[in-house]
């Protein structure tokens, strides 16, 4: 499976970005997408996720401001980030959870990320 991440970028304290990624293999079932983040010097953290059943769960750091969404064809995920503050820049890596047909082990694939920097 191929995540391909687009969206990132610079903005100001304030400004919002836009984070899109597709999953590529259509013989993968993907029961879940999400956003991660890292960074320099930090661990990897969650932002959001998104299961098959629209159900929602956000880092408590980016409630109100980030919201996670997918399309109809439940290969791509959206994250709408508001309100950016330098606390947000990180690099953002997609990932989709799921599984094959015929096969009960359950998979995590991770895109390349996209850098998202937000500074005056």
């Amino acid at each position: 499976v191929q995540l391909a991440e687009s969206g990132g970028g610079s903005v100001q304290p304030g400004g919002s970005l836009r984070l899109s990624c597709v999953a590529s293999e259509s013989d993968f079932t993907i029961n879940a997408m999400g956003w991660y983040r890292q960074a320099p010097g930090k661990q990897r953290e969650l932002v959001a996720t998104i299961r098959n059943s629209g159900s929602t769960n956000y880092a408590d750091s980016v409630k109100g401001r980030f919201t996670i969404s997918r399309t109809n064809a439940k290969n791509t995920v959206i994250l709408q980030m508001n309100s950016l503050n330098p606390e947000d820049t990180a690099v953002y890596l997609c990932s989709a959870e799921g599984f094959y047909m015929g096969y009960d082990a359950v998979y995590t694939y991770w895109g390349r990320g996209t850098q998202v920097t937000v500074s005056s």
